[in-house]
């Protein structure tokens, strides 16, 4: 069975997942596309490197990714690291002729997705950007519904990705709130995960309304380069907030739906807390990432005296379910997520087709984050620029 060796860069919570991923994925697709070795590990020192290597799984480890990017064993290049990085990396690897698979959001600006996507499509490499939560199988389950028409005619979309984490003034500033580092706040981090899934449910947005707030303007500087994601308190020196802590914006679609969408990281008692609710001509369809084995169904062909909501726990009948657990509702977590999109990814190279998401719909959400901010400033609907074909 073919073998991808892949180098991993960044050793952080997301290189963890991508690195539970390429040991799980053939355990669940099986006879997988191939298998993914987990070659070699750059993080930020050789001592990190090391020992996030050994953690992980890793055969090898360097304090510069650029090895990796040299190394001809390598076939794949993972980028798990703060956005600022993203580009460089990607367009080091797409013309080295390595397959690529980036964290979202693609990159801190629209002009860095834009080389990025522009060097992947040079090169001829599969490419993809790591929206996961599109690959929640009550999400696919939900896409299989409106493919076959199921709640008819898309009509309204609401979307929200609401969390607390960061909510408490003395969690420390990560580098998520720095825009040098980010590019945005919430919009960039979350937001776009449940833009994601507005393109991929529903179709191409063509014009936003939004609103941008930071809420905190300050927070104590981190001790250390570790993401701590709000699971500690600072009590040091402050510094400048500079993104945004929360986003709320109305959408167009070019299919003539139209929508909303919110996303903050202030919202007291919300943990992961992204929501899906889509109305048609013909029905409804409901979704809770907190509830992720479970997916919310209403039809209006139901007979008058049981129409309403029923709840579907996903399973072996429903989308990636044959690969994953034998009965419905034992579980999926973000584990699974990341399992699936490793196969997809995997899959697209050994069959060389295009990955999806791939850099194209990564820069697509960009211009679309752009849009958001615009709008912000403008107080004015802003119409987004569609990247060319």
């Amino acid at each position: 069975m073919e073998k991808l060796n892949v180098g991993l860069i960044g050793g952080g919570f997301m290189g963890k997942a991508h690195s539970l991923a390429y040991a799980a994925m053939p355990m669940f697709f099986w006879p997988a596309p191939a298998i993914p070795v987990r070659k070699a590990l750059a993080d930020v020192t050789e001592e990190r490197a090391r020992s996030v290597a050994d953690q992980y799984g890793f055969e090898e480890s360097t304090a510069d990714w650029h090895d990796l990017i040299e190394d001809p064993d390598i076939h794949v290049i993972d980028i798990a690291t703060p956005n600022n990085m993203h580009a460089e990396a990607a367009i080091a690897a797409a013309e080295a002729g390595k397959h690529i698979i980036s964290e979202k959001p693609l990159a801190n600006t629209s002009e860095d997705a834009r080389r990025m996507y522009e060097a992947a499509k040079k090169a001829g490499v599969v490419n993809m950007a790591a929206f996961n939560y599109r690959r929640t199988p009550a999400v696919a389950l939900a896409k299989k519904y409106i493919e076959e028409g199921s709640i008819g005619e898309i009509l309204n979309f609401r979307g929200t990705y609401l969390q607390d984490w960061s909510a408490d003034p003395e969690s420390p500033l990560s580098w998520r709130f720095q825009k040098s580092v980010a590019g945005s706040g919430a919009l960039g981090d979350i937001g776009t995960h449940v833009v994601d899934m507005a393109r991929y449910l529903v179709g191409e947005i063509s014009a936003v309304n939004s609103m941008l707030a930071t809420w905190i303007p300050e927070r104590p500087k981190q001790d250390s380069g570790v993401d701590s994601l709000g699971n500690a308190k600072g009590g040091g020196p402050k510094a400048p907030v500079d993104v945004d802590d929360e986003i709320v914006t109305m959408l167009k679609f070019e299919n003539g739906a139209i929508g909303s969408l919110e996303a903050t990281r202030n919202a007291w008692g919300r943990n992961n807390f992204i929501t899906l609710e889509i109305h048609g001509t013909k029905g409804s369809i409901y979704f809770n990432y907190e509830r992720r084995d479970e997916l919310q169904v209403c039809f209006s062909d139901d007979p008058a005296d049981r129409r309403g909501f029923r709840t579907i726990y996903t399973g072996p009948n429903h989308p990636y379910g044959a690969n994953m657990w034998p009965i419905p509702a034992l579980g999926i977590g973000y584990g699974e997520t990341k399992i699936i999109e490793t196969y997809d990814f995997v899959n697209a190279i050994v069959n060389g087709h295009e990955a999806d998401p791939s850099f194209r719909d990564g820069y697509q959400i960009s211009l679309i984050a752009d849009a958001i901010v615009e709008s912000a400033a403008s107080e004015a609907w802003t119409n987004v620029q569609k990247v060319d074909s």
